[in-house]
């Protein structure tokens, strides 16, 4: 990949690839500009004609918004698009070097070609908010040249195999966000999920599941072509895609409302204490999770995450006291209403559990961040003085949907 050059008085070329990226690639690095109610100030850097991040970026501009394209190359067709939207986007040939050169600090900064060192990431930097926030490509083919930076400031980073070169994309923050901004957010939009109908997805576990039992039956097949053996994983390729669906979900508008992380039975609703998140009394809500049910987890409420803690230990029941200590990993929230505790803890049979939130990261409320594989419990844990529980124990619920509890005040 070659170095493409955008100008930048005394400061030297911008170290961008020449390829430009897909519009899977494009709608992740575009989905922090989507899910920002605005009004908001965006930058995008590198981005030429008919580029899927252009396109995409003029299709989730609200009204409001004002945009700041920075040119790769000749700026007319870029400008013949922005005229489209009556001055809310403005197209220049130079990175400003100052936030003195445009309408405000930038909520949101986005990359638009793949970054290949991190001094572009240095000089986008002092032009962000405080609450701002930089979406950055990386080739995932090599090593990453942004991996210091990534380590010290990325907040979500995503893999995107739907792309040529394959991608990885980070969402970097170089200040804590505040817990009001996660509240006005939509759901961010995560490859993890992998659309097949317009209301049911998979999560991209199912997609590697699905393909390794398909591969076992293809490789059967050719090994043995006058047994039947192919038949049985070939029988087992749907179940266990199946089990990794994704359902598309409405999530509830009321700002009091706090919603299942889980499909699943309502196990118990119970006040207690729990030191490991302070002193003060907790109302625990937990969810059992069959076997049968969906396995995507679901913020409850709006936040941002200060702590991902995981805890080893056995592998019991989930509907046994004794699942209490079983593997578990504890997503730690700050919200507007005080500090919330999410919960994934192994069953009998569950081996794995997969939180992807990165200490933060701004979660929306119904928000996917990870889920448990494959029969297994979720707990949430809510200041007791602050909420009240909405369920009761033998309840069925619904992950993202179903109102658990309601907070006593806005």
């Amino acid at each position: 990949m070659a170095d493409h050059v955008i100008s930048q008085p005394d400061a030297g070329p911008l170290a961008l690839s020449d390829r430009p990226v897909g519009p899977v690639a494009a709608k992740v690095l575009v989905s922090e500009v989507a899910r920002h109610p605005g009004p908001k100030t965006v930058l995008v850097i590198g981005a030429g004609a008919g580029d899927a991040v252009v396109d995409r970026l003029l299709a989730v501009l609200m009204p409001g918004d004002h945009a700041i394209v920075v040119a790769d190359g000749p700026a007319d067709e870029l400008l013949a698009a922005a005229a489209t939207l009556a001055g809310r986007v403005s197209v220049r040939k130079d990175l400003p070097t100052d936030v003195s050169e445009l309408p405000g600090p930038v909520d949101v900064a986005v990359i638009a070609r793949p970054v290949l060192h991190p001094t572009v990431v240095d000089r986008v930097r002092p032009l962000l908010a405080t609450d701002g926030v930089l979406a950055v490509a990386t080739d995932a083919t090599g090593g990453d040249p942004l991996t210091g930076v990534v380590d010290d400031h990325a907040v979500r980073t995503d893999r995107v195999f739907r792309s040529v070169p394959p991608l990885r994309v980070h969402q970097l923050r170089f200040a804590p966000a505040t817990p009001h901004l996660a509240a006005r957010l939509d759901p961010a939009v995560v490859p993890s999920h992998v659309a097949v109908t317009k209301r049911m997805g998979i999560d991209s576990n199912g997609v590697a599941f699905g393909g390794l039992v398909a591969g076992v039956a293809l490789l059967t097949k050719v090994v043995r072509p006058r047994s039947k053996a192919w038949l049985v994983p070939a029988a087992l390729a749907v179940p266990v895609a199946a089990f990794f669906r994704d359902p598309r979900r409405i999530v509830p508008d009321d700002p009091r409302a706090v919603v299942s992380s889980a499909d699943g039975k309502v196990l118990a609703v119970e006040r207690l204490t729990d030191h490991r998140f302070g002193p003060d009394e907790w109302l625990r809500i937990s969810v059992f999770l069959s076997v049968l049910d969906v396995h995507v987890n679901r913020s409850p409420v709006a936040g941002r995450v200060v702590s991902v803690l995981r805890e080893e230990g056995g592998y019991a029941n989930a509907m046994t006291a004794a699942a209490e200590h079983n593997v578990a990993c504890y997503t730690v929230l700050e919200t507007v209403h005080g500090r919330v505790v999410v919960a994934q803890r192994s069953g009998l049979i569950a081996r794995r559990i997969v939180n992807r939130a990165k200490v933060g990261a701004l979660l929306a409320k119904g928000e996917r961040y990870g889920l448990i594989r494959f029969g297994s419990r979720t707990d949430i844990y809510l200041p007791a003085t602050a909420a009240e529980p909405l369920v009761s124990p033998g309840e069925r619920v619904v992950g993202g949907e179903t109102v658990l509890a309601h907070w006593l005040a806005d």
